[in-house]
């Protein structure tokens, strides 16, 4: 009874294992999406320095996991107690550093408000002058998304024009309309939409467009985490009951 239970926990540990390979490589790939991806979900990670070092820790944990699910897998296969001992000791700080970095993310939630971002705007923004990385970021940010704002075109009126703008451009030219949504597309009607004819005008707030559009990943990426959390606490019970049944 007790080598079938031992061969039972063995082949359990595995599948854990396997699923916590399949979560490294998850994480490992949203991590990379989030880095490199062309459609200006890159430029927010980068205007926000809680959100781009939250993105390579991703990364790290992804590819961590991924190597981790691969050993483990294998040291229960091979019945290593060595090699269960390094698991359950490496998965343990992987566990804690995890479970930080969750308790940090609540914490500084209020950094993702819409009043953060909208006070961060009015306090750094120079309108069209991308010589300055927030202000480039952030034109890049609404002619991607084709939004305006944090809340909508009302969030630049207090924000004072360059030297040599009009005195009649309210908006900036990245909330204009473009039949492309690129720095390199034509706009609809340049003119008109610095004029303040609204029909020419991205009238939605970018916060809003950003949150629906990436509504889904998030709760996506939080039933992840958890998951692997669950499947990382079950694999370390799992490694120090077959390291002890082993003689």
């Amino acid at each position: 009874m007790e080598g079938d239970c031992l061969s039972c926990m063995k082949y359990l540990m595995f599948l854990f294992n396997f699923f916590i390979f399949l979560g490294g490589a998850c994480l490992l790939g949203l991590g990379i999406w989030v880095i490199v991806d062309p459609t200006g979900f890159r430029e927010i990670v980068a205007a926000n320095p809680l959100l781009f070092t939250g993105a390579y820790i991703m990364l790290a944990m992804g590819a961590m996991l991924f190597l981790l699910g691969f050993l483990g897998c294998c040291g229960a296969i091979r019945e290593n107690k060595c090699l269960l001992l390094f698991f359950f000791m490496f998965i343990l700080l992987i566990f804690l550093a995890e479970l930080s970095a969750a308790i940090l993310a609540f914490i500084f939630r209020e950094n993702l408000t819409r009043e953060f971002f909208t006070k961060e705007l009015k306090k750094h923004y120079q309108r069209n002058n991308d010589t300055d990385i927030f202000s480039s970021t952030w034109n890049s940010v609404m002619i991607t998304f084709a939004c305006c704002g944090v809340n909508g075109p009302e969030d630049f009126e207090a924000i004072p024009h360059l030297p040599y703008s009009s005195v009649e451009k309210v908006i900036p030219e990245a909330c204009c309309q473009r039949e492309l949504q690129s720095r390199e597309g034509m706009f609809v009607n340049k003119e008109a939409c610095l004029a303040g004819i609204e029909r020419f005008q991205n009238r939605q707030g970018c916060y809003t467009v950003i949150l629906n559009s990436f509504e889904t990943y998030v709760y996506l990426a939080g039933a992840l985490a958890i998951g692997v959390l669950a499947i990382e606490l079950f694999a370390m019970i799992f490694a120090m009951c077959l390291f002890r049944g082993i003689q």
